[in-house]
């Protein structure tokens, strides 16, 4: 897997790709995301740092991708996120510290009963 938010967008592409030749080249994911071909070439190829919020969400779209994973690897929070941390940033802070440790089913668990309203 890629480590870095470019390769991730190349290697995530290039798949889709591989289904599309045409719907998924860099000229045309890059029009559709609203951003210059040569600026999606240089994200990719890491010369240029990762695109603001709005572009990125546009990229997750086109490549049949999570927005969230999208921005965690650009190293960003999404808005909406970031407002629920900043009107509790200690609870939260503490909840997400701890959840870290955690395995996936156990977070999971937790996800779907609150999801439910299991509690």
């Amino acid at each position: 897997m890629a480590t870095t938010f470019g390769a991730y967008i190349r290697e995530r592409r290039d798949a889709l790709q591989a289904g599309d030749r045409r719907a998924f080249s860099l000229r045309q994911v890059a029009e559709r995301a609203g951003i210059q071909p040569s600026y999606l070439s240089r994200i990719e190829r890491d010369l240029e740092e990762p695109p603001g919020e709005a572009a990125i969400r546009r990229l997750a779209a086109e490549l049949r991708e999570d927005a969230d994973v999208l921005l965690a690897l650009a190293g960003k929070v999404s808005t909406d996120l970031l407002e629920v941390i900043q009107r509790r940033p200690k609870l939260f802070g503490e909840l997400i510290r701890e959840l870290h440790k955690a395995p996936d089913h156990a977070v999971l668990r937790i996800v779907r009963e609150m999801r439910d309203g299991n509690w």
